[in-house]
């Protein structure tokens, strides 16, 4: 068996930080694409 070695506090805040920025920036990326898309179509609708 391999020796198991933990991240320390200052990796765990780091890699907690990089996950949370990049979920909220998906959010905001994906709600724009849907809302761009969804006004394209009703301009082609009209």
């Amino acid at each position: 068996m391999h020796l198991v070695v933990w991240p320390t506090a200052k990796e765990n805040r780091r890699d907690t930080s990089i996950v949370i920025s990049l979920t909220i920036f998906f959010i905001l990326f994906f709600a724009l694409v849907d809302w761009l898309i969804k006004n394209a179509m009703l301009l082609f609708v009209k």
